[in-house]
This record gives structure tokens, sequence and C-alpha cells, in this order.
């Protein structure tokens, strides 16, 4: 059989009704984090592999006591590459259910759409890459290599005893690439994403009466100084990689409409969101202490540690006042030319009909810490819809079109 006929069969042998059938069940296993228990519903998609990838080796893994990893690895006909399919299996906590309108954990559908908790972030985008797997293991005498499906139980907590276990101590999760499902658009496959800091910003005064503010000394004062400062950080500029302001700039016109005006500008640049500030008891005190909580997010070019020390630098005059980084993370970018970026672009295309946007992420994913051990990553999957709120739902077209995109850009990959 030749490469063009094994391929065409691929995108033939998808069937829509598998991908919403995993969705659902995945969406009816309840997995908030916090807390993150994720064994259950790692359990349930080890059954969903099993029944739909009778081939695959399947294994189960706990990195704590409540959250749970999963691994399959389906082979094809000989020696070859292997490329990561990844997925995170905890989703946000579900909140007040009175505002749904649709009972979050059944999967209900109604005009196209899937609803529930986890359907766009990210259990959709799981079930899109299950059903791709089972398309290449039906083919696997067509491919070299290996298929792997990597789902972590930790994610929205920053992966730590997810992907991050998962690389350290399952070395099939390590592969020549990766494609994570993860929230996005079809339309826009994203190459790298920003780096962060989460800072503490203390600022100490002298508590005082505040009919007597002279006897005191302001410490809401001396933080609203500090944090003038800190906003002038978005000033920074950028070094980035070759390609990646180009990128940002020629996705524009597709992408931004679907990431909200400004997302380019926001991509290549410092941005400082001030997301808690408390001090003070009373009016009539002056106040002895003050903290605020940032979230200063990085573009490619700007690492953690120079961002760490602008920052020290803006708040070294600022007296009475100090700063913790709570955590932190540097961009990662995968060469936008790179192998597994122009074959995901190309089977998106094909899939599609029409030419998919490369671009940036402005959020973080797992992703960053597959291309921190090394391995070129790419983030393909569904649009989000209320994600995280009442009434997240994902379109059933578009799951289809990542479980196409993802079991024919894994084929070419395989046998380039």
């Amino acid at each position: 059989m030749t490469s063009s006929i094994a391929r065409e069969r691929l995108l033939a042998a998808h069937r829509s009704s598998d991908v919403l059938a995993c969705a659902r069940r995945l969406i009816g296993v309840q997995s908030p984090n916090p807390p993150g228990d994720t064994h259950a519903v790692a359990e349930v998609a080890g059954e969903l592999i099993r029944e739909l990838v009778p081939a695959a080796d399947v294994c189960l893994y706990r990195s704590t006591e409540t959250i749970g990893n999963l691994v399959a690895v389906v082979r094809g006909n000989g020696p070859g590459r292997r490329l990561v399919l990844s997925g995170h299996l905890d989703t946000y906590p579900l909140g007040d259910p009175a505002g749904w309108s649709a009972d979050p954990f059944a999967g209900e559908v109604r005009d196209g759409r899937l609803y529930g908790r986890g359907a766009a972030d990210m259990k959709g985008g799981i079930a899109a890459s299950i059903v791709a797997l089972a398309a290449l293991a039906a083919q696997a005498d067509t491919w070299r290599g290996e298929v792997v499906l990597a789902l972590a139980g930790d994610e929205e907590s920053m992966g730590d005893l997810g992907t991050q276990w998962l690389l350290e101590n399952v070395p099939a999760v390590r592969g020549a690439a990766a494609i994570i499902g993860d929230a996005g658009s079809p339309l826009v496959l994203r190459f790298g994403e920003k780096g962060f800091l989460w800072v503490r910003v203390t600022a100490r005064g002298k508590p005082a009466h505040g009919a007597h503010v002279h006897l005191g000394v302001n410490a809401l004062d001396r933080l609203r100084a500090a944090l003038d400062d800190v906003a002038r950080l978005h000033a920074l500029c950028p070094a980035p990689p070759p390609g990646v302001t180009e990128a940002i700039a020629t996705a524009k016109p597709l992408s931004e409409p679907l990431g909200g005006e400004g997302e380019a500008a926001v991509l290549g640049a410092v941005t400082v969101n001030l997301g808690r500030i408390e001090g003070g008891s009373s009016p009539n005190l002056v106040p002895a202490t003050a903290e605020a909580a940032l979230d200063i997010r990085l573009p490619a070019g700007i690492s953690a540690d120079a961002a760490e020390a602008a920052l020290a630098a803006a708040l070294a005059d600022h007296a009475g006042v100090t700063f913790a980084v709570l955590r932190r993370c540097d961009p990662t970018v995968t060469d936008p030319a790179a192998e597994i970026v122009r074959t995901v672009h190309r089977a998106a295309e094909r899939v599609l009909g029409r030419v998919p946007a490369v671009n940036m992420r402005v959020g973080a994913s797992d992703a960053r810490l597959f291309r921190r051990a090394g391995i070129p990553t790419v983030v393909y999957g569904p649009t989000p819809f209320n994600m995280g709120g009442v009434d997240e739902y994902v379109l059933l077209e578009e799951l289809d079109a990542v479980a196409r995109v993802h079991a024919l850009a894994a084929f070419d990959f395989l046998n380039a």
C-alpha cells in the first residue's frame, strides 16, 4: 500500500461517534484540581483505550496517592521515531452548579456543542487523541516507530506531578516530538508560549492614627509607588529567537479575531497583572503593612532571570519594600520552522481545507515541560468556550478535526 493511499484510509476510517463517546465518558468522571484526585478518570481513560486500541500497551502510574497518570504505547511495523500525544486529565473546579443550563457531568449535546466541565479543557482534546491513536493502531503496518499517548493527572497546578513526573520517570514519554490537544483553535497551531513570574510584593511602614499621619509611614503609599515602577517592566525589549516575531505578525489576521484584539501585541511584550492587593485594617489608621500579588508574563526573548533582575532594579530604591518570586517559568519556543510544526500545519491544511495560522500561545500549558526537556512540541486543540466557567462547551466538528489532524500528523511524522 502506498503512503498516499494509507493517508486517505486513515482519514476515511475516522468515526465521529467514537470521539463523542470518549469525551462523554471522560466528562462523566469528576476530576477537579484542586483537590486533584485523578485516579478514577485515569482508570476510565485506560478502559477506553483498551476498548478502542486493543494493541496498545497501557500503564497507569501514581505520582502520589491522589494523582493518577496514564501512558499508552502503540508500535508500528518496525523501528523508527517516537511521537507523543499528550493531554491532562484534571479540570478546573466546578464552582456553583446553579448557573449551568446543562448537567456539567452528563456530556449533553445541543446544537453541535458538547457541554460539561472539562469539555474544552481538555477532555474533548483527550478524546480526539484517543481516537487518533485508534486510527493509527488500525493501520500500524503502514508506519514505523511508536505513538505514545501520555495523559497527566496534574496540569492545572503546574504539572509537577503530571507531565513533569512522567518525563522524569517514564522513558516512553520522551519522544522525537509531541502534539498536545489542549484548548486553542483548529485554525491556529501554537509553537511556543510566554513565561511568567508570580510575585508577592510587600511594603512595611509605621503605624499611626489617621489623624496623625505625620507620626506614621503609610505602607500602602509605599506599595502604590512601588507598583507603579513594577508596571514599567512592560517597556523591556525582548530579543526573540529567529522567526518568532515574523510568525506572530503573519498569524495576526487569522489568530487575533479568535484570540481577541491585542493578542499579537501581548504575545510580544511583557505584561504585568496586579491580581491582588491588601493592606490596612481601618480608614482611620495608617497601615503598617501592605501586600500585592502580581502575574508578570514574559515574551520569547526575555528570561525569568532577566525579568527578576529588572524587578529587583525597579524596587531597589523603594524603602521598606521587598519581593518574593512564588513561581517562575522561562518562555518556551519550538522553532516555527521545525519539522513537527510543518507536519502538523500540512495535516491541518489537508483536514480543514484552508491554511491555518502558526503562532505563539498566551497562556501556559504542559508544552513548556516537553520543550524544556528538549522535545519539539506544538499545541493543536479545539476552541474553548466558557472554559472554567458556567456551561463550558466545545464544538463537535472541531473535536473531529483535531482527531484527524493528530492522526495524520503522527502518520506523516513517523513516515518521514
